[in-house]
């Protein structure tokens, strides 16, 4: 016999171990499974992961190469290097510091980036689309008398808390707030000056005190205007920009709507005129009293006017508003005020009016009367 090496031969499986190997894995039946084959997607993930990990470190050995540097060149010079560095760390810090804020505004209108000095400069009219922004009551007594003429009247005049109205902030301290940010008691302006030389009494609402809001001392002034205009028998011109009715006078507030309008109907009884121009924003009860009663009414560019705001007029019809809705375009096109001025030529237009205004007045009822607002 021919020797044989014990390693040559493989041992044959006992009968149970023939059935398990058909059979696979314990207590399954049937032909084994085939291994799964990889995923593409998991080896392409897998091969991402790696060149992060080898750009993470070559970054950290760059970092590392760095620093080593940086301590070289501070080993060779030990002064200079914390001078420098505390250098740079003080212009990083005090760069945003010393740049003083508010020197850009967007524009509500074309959203476009106006450099604060330049839009001033242009009497706060957007260069580029012509938007009217909202312009504070000092300055507008400023860009539309002559200059050296204004002579306020009624400046003490201050809001009472009759109701003691509360809120999370008490009225009372509202107001104080505002007085102290606006410099002024009120939120209207009353006085008397000329416009390219013609005398007039002035009111200007601001919005910056309390959104130009309407209460009992708005309501006062402008009937003190009113009887101003008829003892000095100058026209009344009245600059509008309000959120409406003051909320925390509550009932006294609304009771100036027919109180100012009686005040102009007062005016009209005694050969008076007025005139109200209404600018961005002009809305509720200052809308809907004393803004629509005078003689004339213009309005500037793009201001919005209205009594509710525009969301809750669709919100309330459940329909879609037509384009330009409740801007000054659109009134002017449904009859609801007489121009549109542009502010460079508010002067101009305001003196030509008054200088009509002047003109003979028909006395008798049968004579013809222009056509216009009704």
């Amino acid at each position: 016999m021919e020797g044989r090496s014990l390693a040559d031969e493989t041992p044959e499986p006992m009968a149970g171990e023939k059935d398990a190997s058909r059979s696979g894995p314990a207590g399954a039946s049937g032909p084994a499974e085939p291994a799964p084959r990889p995923d593409k997607r998991v080896a392409k993930a897998d091969k991402k992961r790696e060149r992060e990990r080898e750009k993470e470190k070559e970054k950290a050995d760059k970092q590392a190469e760095k620093a080593k540097e940086a301590a070289a060149k501070a080993a060779l010079n030990p002064e200079e290097e914390p001078k420098r560095e505390g250098r740079l760390s003080r212009l990083r810090f005090s760069k945003k510091k010393d740049m003083p804020g508010g020197l850009w505004l967007k524009c509500e209108s074309c959203a476009q980036v106006i450099f604060r000095k330049e839009l001033e400069e242009k009497d706060r009219v957007c260069p580029s689309c012509g938007f009217h922004f909202t312009v504070p009551g000092k300055e507008r007594v400023e860009m539309t008398l002559d200059e050296g003429t204004w002579r306020e009247q009624f400046a003490d005049l201050e809001a009472l808390d009759r109701l003691n109205f509360q809120d999370a902030v008490p009225y009372a301290e509202k107001v104080k707030r505002a007085t102290e940010r606006a410099g002024q008691k009120e939120a209207l302006l009353l006085g008397m000056g000329t416009i390219l030389g013609r005398p007039i009494v002035l009111a200007v609402l601001d919005f910056n005190f309390m959104g130009g809001s309407m209460g009992e001392v708005v309501g006062e002034k402008i009937a003190l205007g009113a009887e101003l205009a008829v003892r000095e028998k100058r026209p009344l011109v009245i600059f509008t920009s309000s959120g409406g009715a003051r909320m925390h006078e509550g009932i006294l507030s609304l009771m100036q709507m027919a109180k100012t309008c009686a005040a102009l109907q007062t005016l009209v009884e005694h050969g008076g005129f007025s005139i109200c121009v209404m600018t961005h924003p002009t809305t509720g009860g200052v809308t809907a009293s004393f803004a629509s009663a005078t003689d004339l009414i213009l309005a500037e560019p793009g201001a919005l006017i209205g009594f509710a705001g525009p969301r809750v007029i669709a919100t309330t019809l459940k329909q879609d508003l037509p384009p330009g809705f409740q801007r000054a375009e659109f009134l002017l096109e449904k009859g609801m005020i007489d121009a549109i001025v542009k502010r460079a030529d508010m002067r101009a237009t305001l003196a030509k009016l008054i200088d009509y205004s002047k003109g003979a007045r028909l006395s008798h009822p049968g004579a013809l009367r222009p056509m216009g607002r009704g």
